[in-house]
């Protein structure tokens, strides 16, 4: 069990607060925006309002969650930017997917051409060298 002392402090930054809104159709997807707010609740309007979209694809593989950033200033612009924000969350799911399958192929170890497993390999199958 872990002592007090070993536990991290957790602290939320208080400049850096966000209300958050979440729309959604309840069939193709969400947009959450996040609304600056100070400390007391009120719209911080020295920063930016943020908006994000997440949706959900059927793969032969299952589910696959694609969440993204929108680059928008009004609730009005994010939905006309979703389907943009979605094809762009996909294309990166596959390039990563592709890259994954490289990386895996690469981990296989193939013997080398012409080599003879086992004992029938005779004279040089080995790294020890005789003179």
């Amino acid at each position: 069990m872990a002592a007090q002392n070993d536990l991290p402090d957790i602290e939320l930054d208080a400049k850096g607060l966000y209300r958050e809104d979440v729309f959604t159709d309840r069939r193709a997807g969400s947009i959450r925006r996040l609304t600056p707010v100070t400390l007391d609740g009120s719209t911080d309007a020295s920063r930016p309002v943020l908006f994000s979209g997440q949706t959900q694809l059927l793969t032969p593989a299952g589910v696959l969650p694609l969440g993204f950033e929108i680059e928008a200033k009004t609730l009005e612009e994010a939905l006309q930017k979703f389907p943009d924000g979605v094809k762009v969350a996909l294309e990166q799911a596959i390039d990563e997917a592709r890259e994954l399958r490289r990386e895996a192929a690469s981990r296989i170890v193939v013997p080398d051409a012409g080599a003879v497993p086992g004992p029938a390999a005779g004279p040089g199958g080995g790294k020890i060298k005789f003179p």
